[in-house]
Parts: structure tokens; C-alpha cells; sequence
């Protein structure tokens, strides 16, 4: 959670009437013709490049429309991350498969988004987004090379203005049905059959950009089955991520992207095209050198999550959540969530100088709030305040807290009973909120990238437990490595963990 984002105007809150928190469908999520991965759906300050070697581009139209859209992209994840030394381990994978590309006259910007999520995706005009999140994950060149060809593809096959254009059709006709026949179930009909239209139609886009991405990276010499590695390696760091709770794997019909086995299937059999595994360059200890140092995790004007404790040192403030509570930290807030369906949202609030917080409840923001259960309190020092909700199918438990004359802060609990659980969760979280000493929040430090050399006699456990900050070392030590079991490379070879 950025500072900005934690002291902005929230009031704007007040007009959505609920406490449920949607997803606003804008024109550049139509646009972006990439990749949300199995991990996040997220989308994407001057413009940046990773390489001067690659020009702007030049068609007027799709140019016009990336620009415009690029500073918001941008603003949504976090800004750009600058590192030379990484910036031209990208450049040099780009030239490389620019040159192999099916149109290697097409012009692309490619910006490195300063989030550790897991992502890539492409806009109109060759605008090319990769997080640092892709970067630390993937493992060589070849992997890379795989991820940028994909969205190369979808520049070339002009994935995002067909996508706009089937999406600006599926809506027109939905309208017609329900504003011109004046039927609503015909109209609710029409738009699920237009959805699902959609939804087949951008998984035909996905799978047709990885047959031109292996494509791309094989004609390169790159290791073809590179793509295969890397789409199987999103999964499993997907499920490290989700703390390996049990999840439903039935493919959603409605999904814009076919399930990671049938995308891993579909590569392997694209690269068998070119051979047999064990062909083409993976550029590994170049690629390690080149993201040896750079950020893993959220960057100090985020905050920091470490383990079940979120840290801002910019705002200095620190809360820890209860045991079995996996935390996420994004742009606009934190967000947590627990086995039981309990779910977390805190974020700032923006309230005039004076206002009393129990007034700032009841201001009307709160849907199927129970006035009654409003009280005030203090918090190791602070002001407070709190209240339960219940609207929509959910219940909520609110908690306000001030820091100072113009910071307070937010926590809101949720789920769809009132069990014990809501309750305990939301006082355990709400008391260990503090206020951190100028020395604790000086003392804290990103987590980064670090390369070690895998001597004889380690073992996954022992290079395991030189990593710190991060939750479960082991198993995110094999993900980052792309170890399964305990066999590591052998010794000399470099391996990744993480530290400050």
C-alpha cells in the first residue's frame, strides 16, 4: 500500500452505497490483449524503455491509443523500476527476439513495472509490460524471451483492438435485447451468451500468442520449451502463493485464459515442432547476473509484508494479523484473507480535522450498519473506534484508528456468517495495531534477490534457511529455483534466495 494510497480522498466510498468492493471495467482492460497469470488479476510517470536500441512506435492510431493509456497502466502498478543492470538484461532478450519476430520491423516500448506481482501484457502500438515480480521468478533468458514473444504476439496479431472491438459488439447487442425489447431476462440471456463469446475468443487469442511466442523464441535459438517451463512454474508459484489452500480447479467457462495444464500441453506440443527437448539456449548464469540485487517484494514506499506482520515505514505503522491469515499487499490497500472466508481490507481514510471517528461511521458510508454496536476505544495509545455491519449477504466488522490530526486508518473484516472467528480475528488484528519508533522504521529494509554458489554438502534445506522475510523459505525456495523434491544443481551452479 502506497503512502498516496493510504491518505487519499476515500470519501468517494460514500457513493458506492456498500461496503463490497468491485473491480471498475474500464476501457484499458478491454485493451490490454496480455496476461494476468494464474496469479493476480491486476492491470496496468514518464514512458521508459528498457533499451534505447528500440524505437517508439510509429503507427499513429494504436501509438495514440497506448500513450494514452501507458501513464495509468503505470500509476496502477506501482511506477517503473529502474535498474540499469536489469534494464539491459531485457533489452538484450528483446533485440534478440524483436529480430526473430514475424514483423521484425514493429517498434516496442518495454516498461518494467515496480510490483512483485507476477505479470506481462501488451497494449496497442507495442507498448510491452513486464512486472519485476515475472523477472525474479524466471529462471534464464529463454524463459523471459518466451513471456516477451507471447505479448509480441499479441501485438502483431492485433489481439487488443480486435478484443475492444468484440467487446464494444457484445455490449451493443445485449443493449438492443434489453432497451429495444424492453426484456430483461432476454437481455440477461444475450449478455451471457455475448460472454461467453468473448471469453472462447480471448483464450483462442492466448493460445494462438503462445504459438507464436515458442514460435518466436525457437526461430531466435532459444530453448523452445521454455515457455512450457516457465506457464508450469506460474502455477506452482500460484499455489505456493495461496498457501496450498484447496481451491476449486474446475476451468470457469467464463475465464479469458485457458487452464495452465492445457496452456503447458499446447506449448510442449508447439516446441516438439522445433525438436527435442534439450535444443535451443536457456542463457541461464548471464540472466542470474543481470537480476542479482534487484527488489523481491514490496519496495520501502509500499510497506512490507513479513510473514503474518505488515510494516510501513514511510507511514509508521504496523499491524500483525492472526495465524493462518495470508497477507497481500497492493497499490490501494492491504488485503488479507483466512481459511475460514474471513476477509481483510486495510486501507486510509481522509477525514476533516476534528471529526470525531465514531461520527465518521455513521456518516453514512456503511451499509446495514448497526448503530448500536458503535464504540469508541483507544489502541496502545490511539483514538479508535468500531462497529459491525451486516448488508448484502456479508457481515462486516469496521475499525477506525487515528494516527494523527490528518492520518487514520481503516480496517474492514468480512464474511458471509458471523463466526466467532470474524470477531476474534478483527479485535486480534485491531489491538496489534502501533505506531513503529523512528528506529524500527529506519531499521527496515526491502528483501532482495541474492545469488549463492551451491557448494558440496547443501542442501535445499540448508540454502532454505539463509533465506529471511519471506513465509514458508523452503517451498518458496524450490519455486524460485524451479526445484521439485530435493534435487538441487549441482555444485558451482548459482541458485536464488532472498534477503535483505
Amino acid at each position: 500500500m502506497t503512502a498516496f494510497g493510504a491518505t487519499r480522498d476515500r470519501e468517494r466510498s460514500r457513493s458506492r452505497g456498500a461496503l463490497l468492493w468491485k473491480a471498475a471495467i474500464i476501457t484499458a482492460s478491454l485493451l490490454l490483449a496480455g496476461c494476468t497469470t494464474v496469479l493476480e488479476q491486476t492491470y496496468g510517470p514518464p514512458q521508459t524503455t528498457a533499451g534505447a536500441a528500440i524505437p517508439p512506435p510509429v503507427d499513429p492510431e494504436q501509438a495514440r491509443i497506448g500513450a494514452q493509456e501507458h501513464p495509468r497502466i503505470v500509476a496502477s502498478f506501482g511506477g517503473v523500476y529502474h535498474d540499469d543492470k536489469l534494464e539491459k538484461t531485457v533489452a538484450r532478450i528483446v533485440g534478440r527476439i524483436v529480430a526473430a519476430s514475424d514483423d521484425p520491423s514493429q517498434s516496442y516500448r518495454i516498461t518494467i513495472l515496480n510490483t512483485p506481482s507476477v505479470n506481462a501484457f501488451a497494449l496497442p502500438g507495442g507498448y510491452l509490460y513486464v512486472t519485476r515480480g515475472l523477472l525474479a521468478l524466471a529462471n534464464d533468458s529463454s524463459e523471459v524471451a518466451a513471456v516477451i514473444a507471447h505479448e509480441m504476439g499479441h501485438v502483431t496479431a492485433n489481439h487488443a483492438m480486435q478484443r475492444q472491438n468484440k467487446a464494444r459488439a457484445a455490449m451493443i447487442v445485449s443493449r438492443v435485447v434489453t432497451d429495444v425489447l424492453q426484456d430483461g431476462d432476454a437481455g440477461q440471456l444475450a449478455l451471457a451468451s455475448s460472454q461467453r463469446t468473448l471469453a472462447a475468443f480471448s483464450q483462442q487469442q492466448e493460445l494462438e500468442a503462445d504459438a507464436i511466442g515458442v514460435r518466436t523464441i525457437g526461430k531466435a535459438g532459444y530453448d523452445p520449451f521454455a515457455a512450457a517451463r516457465f506457464l508450469d512454474l506460474m502455477g506452482r508459484f500460484a499455489a505456493y502463493k495461496s498457501a496450498g489452500s484447496v481451491q476449486d480447479k474446475r476451468p470457469d467457462f467464463l475465464a479469458s485464459h485457458p487452464a495452465t495444464p492445457q496452456r503447458v500441453d499446447f506449448a510442449v506440443r508447439a516446441a516438439r515442432q522445433f525438436g527435442a527437448p534439450g535444443i535451443g539456449e536457456v542463457d541461464r548464469e548471464r540472466y542470474l547476473q543481470g537480476i542479482d540485487g534487484m527488489l523481491f517484494g514490496d519496495d520501502r514506499s509500499q510497506g512490507f509484508v513479513r510473514g503474518k506482520n505488515f510494516y510501513h515505514p514511510t507511514l509508521g505503522v504496523a499491524f500483525t494479523v492472526p495465524s493462518g491469515f495470508i497477507l497481500d499487499n497492493t497499490t490501494d490497500a492491504v488485503l488479507a484473507t483466512a481459511p475460514d472466508g474471513t476477509a481483510l481490507r486495510f486501507d486510509g481514510a481522509n477525514l476533516p480535522v476534528g471529526t470525531a471517528l465514531a461520527d465518521y461511521i455513521a456518516s453514512g458510508w456503511v451499509n446495514g450498519l448497526d448503530r448500536n454496536s458503535i464504540k469508541s476505544f483507544s489502541v496502545n495509545g490511539l483514538e479508535a473506534a468500531s462497529a459491525r455491519a451486516e448488508a448484502k449477504g456479508w457481515v462486516f466488522r469496521i475499525a477506525v484508528i487515528r494516527v494523527g490530526p490528518s492520518a487514520t486508518y481503516r480496517f474492514i473484516f468480512a464474511n458471509e456468517t458471523d463466526t466467532p472467528g470474524l470477531e476474534q480475528s478483527t479485535n486480534e488484528t485491531v489491538q496489534s495495531f502501533r505506531k513503529l519508533s523512528p528506529q524500527e522504521a529506519a531499521a527496515l529494509k526491502p528483501l532482495r534477490v541474492q545469488l549463492v554458489t551451491v557448494k558440496s554438502g547443501d542442501t535445499v534445506d540448508s540454502l532454505a534457511r539463509r533465506m529471511n522475510g519471506v513465509d514458508r523459505p523452503g517451498d518458496l525456495f524450490r519455486v524460485l529455483n524451479d526445484i521439485k523434491g530435493n534435487a538441487l544443481p549441482p555444485a558451482g551452479d548459482k541458485v536464488k534466495i532472498i534477503g535483505d
